[in-house]
């Protein structure tokens, strides 16, 4: 080998490693940058001596990145899910505890049992009465409890809808940025980074697929087999409504470019956040709101059943001052309340919570008999007669009890399976970290840069005192 080609080899040596050492500040810099992928520079040997720094690599694993993703949504869409059934028990509480549903039911129960040895007693009737408010506010709490997580999940919808057409968007112009500088020969690895972080965002609200295009570009499709973007990017669209009541008409669902889609259980965006706000708005929400207006149901007709005097009026709870009404059932729990007849508050008399709500004289103030019939008519067993209950006869209390633990049951379910799929996502991301920047590695690496300069140094000055010598001549 000539001087001059000693000389070029060491030149390109100095420069590879120059570029080399770049490229491992650049991992390390951003060692914690969120969706950033290592960089490795690629090396070739030229002919007569040297070598050529051809490009910088962007290090990939896609399929663990994959299902990564895949175990991310699940634990998003099992998680959000969980969460609202875990806020459903609070609201309903547990038996035993102050303010629980269950311990509303037996207070008025005791109430009127306490009542019924005292029935001349206007401190006893004044329990029963706060009894029975208590009992009907705490139904109509825990019913607008449920509307408002409702709406909630619809403001969320509409949330990640806009987020999945701002997103699908930005990733659409990445793609077109990427082949401009990959055709201009630049390196696009950080416009990659940016796309990958996008991707991720997607990914929680519908799992997704992504597939590899010509020239750096990729295409993403939800893993029901919906176009997100090929090419160009799709169009979601959603009407938020607002406030949600029991007895809202259809809302609103979600359209991919102007056509309906189905984001429910097995639909074509089936799957992450989306499909969980949607089950709470359309599935969970209403069939709690079915199981506590049954509820109502019960209490209101065990009490219409045990008292004669009413007629064909309501009884000691009212639906909105009617007498309950089936064609009604729907909202019952948050339009409960007590008879007007029997509260003094609004005109009415304490006696009638012991002579009857249709009586028109106080009567025997020593009869117990009404509040007797009432205190058993709450605990009385008896089939549900609406809502999701298991057949079986049980009391009030009992009902309620069940609406509890099916819940309890129902939400432990989707616990576990999220706990499953988020321990799938943390072993993945960890496989991702392996394929990463390693700080200690880049360091070792680093150090073999340096050597590889003060060796080709070493070349350049060797070269330089034998020219020297021969200009000495």
């Amino acid at each position: 080998m000539s001087l001059s080609q000693s000389l070029s080899a060491a030149v390109s040596g100095l420069t590879a490693a120059s570029r080399g050492a770049q490229v491992v500040a650049t991992n390390l810099a951003n060692l914690r940058t969120e969706g950033f992928g290592r960089r490795d520079m690629s090396l070739t040997s030229l002919t007569g001596g040297g070598v050529l720094a051809n490009a910088v690599l962007r290090t990939s694993t896609p399929l663990i990145t994959a299902d990564r993703r895949n175990a991310q949504a699940e634990a998003q869409a099992q998680g959000t899910q969980a969460d609202f059934l875990q806020s459903l028990e609070g609201w309903l509480g547990t038996p035993g505890t102050a303010g629980a549903l269950t311990t509303r039911i037996n207070a008025f129960g005791a109430a009127l049992t306490s009542a019924a040895a005292a029935p001349s007693s206007e401190a006893s009737l004044t329990g029963v009465l706060d009894g029975a408010r208590g009992l009907a506010t705490a139904l109509g709490d825990i019913s607008g409890r449920i509307q408002q997580a409702r709406s909630t999940a619809d403001r969320a919808i509409a949330a990640d809808v806009a987020s999945l057409n701002d997103s699908l968007m930005r990733v659409s112009d990445l793609n077109r940025s990427i082949v401009k500088m990959t055709a201009a020969g630049r390196d696009a690895s950080a416009l990659v980074d940016q796309r990958q972080v996008l991707v991720d965002r997607i990914a929680e609200i519908v799992p997704l697929r992504e597939v590899q295009r010509e020239n750096g570009q990729i295409a993403l499709y939800s893993s029901g087999g919906a176009t997100l973007l090929d090419g160009q990017p799709a169009t979601f669209g959603f009407s938020q409504a607002g406030m949600i009541a029991a007895d809202s008409g259809p809302l609103s669902g979600l359209t991919l470019n102007g056509r309906p889609v189905s984001a429910n259980e097995g639909g074509v965006m089936a799957g992450g956040r989306m499909e969980a706000n949607f089950a709470i708005r359309d599935d969970l929400g209403p069939a709690a709101q079915r199981q506590m207006d049954a509820i109502a149901r019960d209490l209101m007709t065990r009490m219409e059943a045990a008292d004669s005097t009413r007629g064909t009026a309501a009884g000691l709870f009212t639906d909105a001052g009617q007498p309950f009404d089936l064609g009604r059932e729907v909202g019952l729990a948050a339009r409960l309340s007590v008879n007007a007849a029997v509260d003094p508050a609004r005109g009415g008399d304490l006696w009638r919570l012991r002579a009857g709500v249709g009586a028109t004289v106080p009567g025997d103030s020593g009869d117990g008999s009404l509040l007797s019939a009432l205190a058993a008519a709450l605990d009385a067993p008896q089939p549900a007669a609406s809502g999701d209950f298991l057949p079986g006869s049980r009391s009030l209390s009992g009902l309620a009890a069940e609406f509890l633990s099916g819940t309890a049951t129902t939400r432990l379910t989707m616990e576990s399976a999220s706990a499953v799929a988020a321990s799938r996502s943390t072993t993945l991301t960890a496989l991702e970290a392996e394929s990463g920047v390693d700080s200690d590695r880049e360091m070792q690496l680093l150090l073999m840069i340096e050597r590889a300069y003060e060796a080709n140094t070493k070349v350049i000055q060797a070269v330089d005192g034998m020219l020297a010598s021969l200009l000495e001549i």
